[in-house]
C-alpha cells in the first residue's frame, strides 16, 4: 500500500455504524440531499449529496468550490456531530480539526470517476473517508491521471485515510454493490469525506535577545 495510505477495515462496528447513520437523518432533514451538476456543461452526478460543518463542498456550472451554506436552502449546513470528530481525531494524524464532511449517497448505478481532491489550501491534511451501507468498489492510482491502478472494496464501517503521498492520489468508486449491506433501510452506500480546507493561521512569535 502507497505511503500515507491507511486502510482501517471494520473500523466502526455496527453499533456505531446505526447511530451514525441516526444522525445523517438528522443531517438530512436540516440540510436535504441535492444533485451536484459538472461545471460549464451542467451533466449532473449520479450521486446526490449534502454537507457537514462550517464549509460544504458543491459544483455547479461556474466551478467547484466551497461555501458555508447549502445551495439550494441558502442555510448553514450542519455542525459536526462528535463522533465524527472523534473518529478523525483518531485516524488522521493531523492537529487541526476538519471544516467539511461531504456526505456522498451512492443508489443503483451511481459511481464516482477518477479525480484528485485538489479544491483545499492545506494539502498537509489528510482525506478521512467513512464507508457505511452497500460495498464499494474504490480504485486509487497515482498523482497523473493515467498509468496504474489498484481496487479495493470498501464495506460497511471501513475507514480510508488519504494522507502523506496518497493525499493528491487520483481515486474513484467503479461501482457499488448492491444488497451487501442492510444497514441502509432504502439500501445504497454513505460516503463520508472529511478534509481540511483551509491553512491553519500560527501566531508567529518573536525572539528576543
Amino acid at each position: 500500500m502507497m505511503d500515507g495510505l491507511k486502510y482501517l477495515p471494520g473500523f466502526l462496528n455496527p453499533k456505531a455504524q446505526e447511530e451514525l447513520v441516526a444522525r445523517l437523518h438528522d443531517v438530512v432533514s436540516a440540510a436535504p440531499l441535492f444533485t451536484p451538476v459538472m461545471p460549464r456543461t451542467g451533466k449532473a452526478f449520479s450521486v446526490r449529496m449534502t454537507n457537514i460543518g462550517p464549509l460544504g463542498w458543491v459544483s455547479d456550472r461556474t466551478g467547484y468550490r466551497y461555501q458555508a451554506n447549502h445551495p439550494e436552502l441558502g442555510t448553514p449546513w450542519p455542525e459536526f456531530p462528535e463522533s465524527i470528530m472523534d473518529l478523525w481525531n483518531r485516524v488522521s494524524d493531523y492537529a487541526h480539526p476538519p471544516e467539511a464532511c461531504l456526505v456522498n449517497y451512492y443508489k443503483g448505478s451511481a459511481k464516482m470517476g477518477l479525480h484528485q481532491d485538489r479544491d483545499e489550501e492545506d494539502f498537509a491534511a489528510p482525506v478521512v473517508s467513512i464507508s457505511l451501507g452497500d460495498t464499494a468498489i474504490f480504485r486509487i492510482g497515482g498523482v497523473t491521471r493515467g498509468g496504474k491502478t489498484q481496487s479495493l472494496k470498501l464495506e460497511s464501517g471501513d475507514v480510508l485515510v488519504m494522507g502523506g503521498a496518497s493525499r493528491l492520489c487520483f481515486h474513484g468508486i467503479d461501482r457499488v454493490l448492491s444488497g451487501t449491506s442492510t444497514l441502509l433501510k432504502d439500501g445504497g452506500r454513505i460516503n463520508l469525506t472529511l478534509r481540511r480546507v483551509t491553512k491553519p493561521s500560527f501566531i508567529g512569535m518573536t525572539q528576543l535577545g
